[in-house]
């Protein structure tokens, strides 16, 4: 009699491991969705190729205004992913005497006048809130813009339209960080209130000015990818240069420049911010810290006996315009603001600054070594393996 009840209760746990075992084989290949829309959380397993797909498994309908993040084409390549829906809703956009209607289903002022084709600069004023005429509108929000007044200035001889929601000159001229010499004159009392499209002019006596314009760089938002392969490099959102306008007082002795002094520094154009993904798994070609050393093909031909050291690589960094600035990514390899790896290779074959193929993924010339007179075509990876102190 026992022993037929303990041949009962094996038999179930074999059963029960057979289930779980089963069941386990079922989701090593499935994702893991985590859905947020309009309040609900939804959690679920997919072997779908894209999210757009799962979604649609899933029964979760999607209007062709809504948003969805990441997008509906994104590959599911990670285990799991956290999904946002922003569903479309009305909008009415009321920029001065302009009135629009339209369903959007964005969150920020700038996204929603963009999808209209309007276009909202920084200086303008910008409230986003729910709509008060129900009746005539439905339910949704209302954007309302208020324009920043332009004003076309003459500052030293070169001509630029400003934006500002400052009331007189006076109050621009401190907003736009422009500083008035003793023999600087302005075309108008700095009492003067600013009216939309208004002329206004700047000038020295004496001494000679010239205005430059300046470029600034797009900022980058790095992403590093540990589900997409090395060499992997895609523009999630796309960044805009920004524009600086600097304006200098020359002294000028028989016809030589001998001396420049800045004098105004007018920020005419913001950068916006371009993010990017970067694949960083490594399948086994890439450089590891156990290695040490390998010879690595690129897509030339070309062969590189690659190595790694672990040094604070600030004062390289200057060469390239990076102003010392460096970080480590989750692998430990150490890159610049844009993400290239820092390497040491032979100048004679890769000059300093350029950009070099390794099995880490792109990489940037930033220093040199002994080691380039064996092997000219070699590359040494800053790397931050040896003391894993994050410089």
């Amino acid at each position: 009699m026992v022993w037929r009840y303990i041949s009962t209760v094996l038999l179930l746990l074999v059963a029960i491991i057979g289930l779980s075992t089963s069941a386990q084989a079922q989701n090593e290949n499935k994702r893991l969705i985590t859905v947020y829309d309009r309040g609900v959380t939804q959690v679920f397993l997919t072997s779908e190729k894209t999210l757009g797909a799962a979604l649609k498994a899933k029964h979760i309908e999607l209007d062709a205004r809504d948003t969805v993040e990441p997008s509906r084409n994104e590959e599911l390549v990670a285990s799991d992913y956290k999904v946002n829906i922003y569903r479309a809703r009305p909008v009415v956009v009321v920029d001065g005497v302009v009135r629009i209607k339209t369903v959007s289903p964005y969150q920020t002022a700038k996204q929603v006048a963009k999808d209209v084709g309007i276009t909202v600069y920084d200086e303008d004023m910008t409230t986003l809130k729910p709509l008060t005429d129900l009746i005539t509108d439905g339910a949704g929000l209302e954007l309302t813009i208020v324009r920043a007044k332009t004003v076309t200035l003459d500052l030293y001889g070169k001509t630029t339209e400003v934006r500002t929601q400052q009331q007189t000159v006076g109050e621009m001229l401190k907003e736009k960080n422009i500083t008035l010499g003793s023999k600087d004159h302005v075309s108008v009392p700095k009492a003067t209130p600013i009216s939309n499209g208004m002329p206004l002019r700047i000038w020295r006596e004496g001494k000679q000015t010239i205005s430059v314009d300046q470029a600034i760089p797009v900022a980058s938002h790095l992403i590093y990818d540990a589900d997409r392969p090395i060499g992997y490099r895609a523009i999630q959102s796309a960044g805009v240069p920004g524009n600086r306008s600097v304006t200098y007082e020359l002294e000028i002795k028989d016809g030589v420049e001998v001396s420049r002094i800045e004098i105004a520094n007018i920020l005419t154009r913001n950068p916006t911010s371009q993010t990017e993904v970067i694949g960083i798994r490594n399948d086994g070609a890439g450089l590891t810290k156990s290695k040490g050393a390998q010879f690595w093909t690129d897509s030339k031909g070309i062969s590189h006996r690659e190595t790694y050291y672990d040094l604070n690589m600030a004062v390289v960094m200057q060469s390239c315009g990076q102003g010392g600035h460096y970080s480590v990514r989750p692998d430990g390899a150490k890159v610049d603001g844009q993400g290239y790896i820092i390497v040491a290779a032979n100048y004679s074959y890769y000059p300093r600054c350029s950009i070099v193929e390794t099995s880490l993924g792109p990489a940037k010339v930033y220093d040199t070594g002994g080691f380039a007179a064996r092997y000219p075509n070699g590359f040494d990876l800053a790397t931050d393996w040896s003391s894993a102190d994050g410089i």
